[in-house]
């Protein structure tokens, strides 16, 4: 079991690695941005973000998870699998893009582009067109545990982005326009750069009885991942209609500083995947899917504490005279940040849940997940925005991902019932309740004092041993696990 485990933390080594380099890396654009760009004009670019990571949806309609799926199971098919997957979805991408083009100035009065802006909408096809070509690709490197290049293209695609949105913006004064300019090019290069791999598997034939199979697994997955791109990306319009461009530019910005907790999630995310798949018919798998998630939620719990409690510290950081982390305009909704850190740790657990859902070929069911996740999503933003503001949006984000989570649990233990270590699982949890709300008290009563917070720290940490959640064996097991000694 610790072998298999080993293997997952390996591979969330690398893909996390990559990830934490590439996304940081983006992460830097933030201070960047929020002390160059008007709140109101991050207003827009955040907006116009959120319509995009919903088409991109569209665009790949759960054919990356329904190639790895069959890939996975069938290898010596693999070209076939590959080619039907891929040249389908070069087809579908023509079709949404001739699409979007047909119907640009609605969309355009919708985002509220306006004239000066409309530009933009056409750099949007571009990287939606791009991106969805680099999908299957992708996946293949996953499913090969190809981790070093797959980080490669990631990272460095990330680095021109980095790179050209400053000379864009800083050089060439193209405003929030040499965002979506940059954006097109990296996607550009991540396509380019997975050429070689796309041209030595690919049959220019699309297998018809394959086609059927892929479309059967992955089609639910729209619905499904058009639901969860709801519940990660609707409250940026919500926000924009009821409060305005400037608080939904501070909103989007506080938002973005929960990237430590998703970059985690993310790592987690991409190598779980295929690790599962990969690993389903182990005789002990149950047991390592069960230990996998209290070990997710025991670094998880650690890293929300640690984030929580000093990001406005980090925030209010001076990297040049006048010029902070975080630009002081912003700093008005650090006090999301736990609440977000904490919806990504629930996001998780979610993730962790799918496996059973995805073993067993359920995948009909994620739409009643993803859709109830949305629907209270949707409720508890339109009901709290205007009452509590960009707090009440990260709550309508926390409460979406409980529910999530709850209801992809009860389908996963339905039908692959995992016997988790559940007195761990729900002490961490405990701790997180008494972490946040502890933290909120301090915040209403004007005493998050730097001592409190380290105050508050010690009695968390504390916790995770009086209560045995982390031993000292641990550490000594999971060092000899890691090492291999």
């Amino acid at each position: 079991m610790f072998s298999k485990i080993k293997e997952l933390s390996k591979d969330t080594a690398v893909y996390g690695i990559s990830t934490i380099i590439g996304r940081f890396l983006g992460f830097l654009l933030v201070p960047y941005y929020t002390n160059l760009i008007a709140a109101a004009d991050f207003g827009i670019y955040s907006n116009i973000y959120a319509y995009l990571a919903f088409l991109n949806i569209v665009y790949i309609y759960g054919m990356d998870a329904a190639f790895m799926k069959y890939a996975s199971v069938d290898k010596s098919n693999l070209k076939k699998i590959f080619s039907t997957s891929y040249l389908t979805m070069g087809l579908t991408s023509v079709l949404f893009t001739l699409l979007l083009y047909l119907v640009r100035n609605p969309i355009i009065d919708l985002t509220q582009l306006g004239e000066a802006h409309a530009q933009i909408y056409y750099y949007v096809l571009a990287i939606l067109f791009l991106d969805s070509l680099s999908i299957v690709p992708f996946a293949h490197l996953r499913l090969a545990r190809k981790t070093k290049k797959f980080a490669f293209i990631k990272i460095t695609n990330i680095i021109i982005n980095l790179l050209l949105n400053i000379y864009l913006i800083s050089f060439k004064h193209y405003g929030i326009e040499g965002i979506f300019i940059a954006n097109a090019a990296a996607s550009l290069f991540s396509l380019l750069a997975l050429f070689p791999d796309i041209i030595k598997h690919i049959e220019l034939r699309i297998n018809i009885p394959y086609l059927k199979q892929i479309l059967k697994f992955g089609i639910p997955y729209l619905p499904a991942s058009m639901a969860a791109m709801i519940v990660q990306v609707i409250d940026r319009p919500l926000v924009l209609a009821m409060k305005g461009k400037a608080v939904l530019g501070i909103y989007s910005a506080n938002y973005k500083l929960g990237i430590f907790m998703m970059l985690f999630v993310s790592m987690f995310q991409y190598a779980w995947q295929p690790f599962f798949l990969n690993n389903a018919n182990d005789k002990n798998a149950k047991n390592i899917f069960s230990k996998v998630l209290t070990l997710f939620l025991t670094v998880a719990a650690i890293l929300w504490v640690f984030v929580s409690l000093y990001i406005d510290d980090f925030a209010r950081i001076e990297l040049l005279h006048g010029r902070f982390l975080v630009g002081k305009a912003y700093w008005a909704g650090v006090y999301i940040v736990p609440i977000i850190l904490l919806a990504y740790v629930f996001h998780g657990m979610y993730v962790n849940f799918q496996a059973g859902i995805y073993i067993e070929e359920k995948t009909k069911y994620f739409p009643y997940i993803t859709f109830t996740g949305a629907l209270v999503n949707i409720v508890i933003n339109v009901i709290f925005i205007p009452v509590w503001g960009i707090f009440g949006a990260a709550v309508a984000t926390l409460a979406s991902y409980i529910t999530m989570a709850g209801i992809s649990f009860y389908f996963s233990h339905k039908y692959y019932p995992v016997d988790y270590e559940y007195g761990k699982v729900l002490k961490i949890l405990g701790l997180l309740i008494f972490g946040i709300t502890a933290y909120y008290l301090l915040y209403v009563t004007e005493q998050l004092t730097f001592p409190n917070k380290s105050f508050l720290l010690l009695i968390f940490i504390s916790g995770m041993f009086l209560l045995r959640i982390i031993k000292i064996s641990d550490f000594k097991s999971t060092l000899k696990m890691l090492t291999g000694k």
